[in-house]
């Protein structure tokens, strides 16, 4: 039985932060699992804000809530910029 005495405290730094792209990864692989296409749902997500695009399956409605929607979206272009343009450019030198 705990102490009722003393003040039960937690430090909020040192609970785990899944990762924005953590997030996009678990999301996306829910919404393959449930037969989506998680890019259309993922863009609709983003685009209206209305967590009803996202199945609750594994979580993922959740988990996708617990980033703000331009993270998000700025993850996603980091990684296209990161992936496609960069490439690209260093394969025309």
């Amino acid at each position: 039985m705990a102490d009722l005495k003393n003040t039960q405290f937690i430090d909020i730094n040192q609970t785990k932060r899944i990762s924005v792209s953590e997030v996009i990864l678990r999301v996306y692989q829910a919404l393959v699992e449930r037969g989506y296409n998680p890019v259309n749902q993922i863009v609709g997500y983003i685009m209206s804000g209305d967590p009803t695009y996202i199945t609750s399956h594994n979580n993922a409605r959740s988990l996708i809530m617990k980033v703000e929607r331009d993270e998000i979206l700025e993850e996603l272009m980091r990684n296209y910029v990161e992936t496609c343009i960069e490439r690209k450019g260093r394969e025309k030198k």
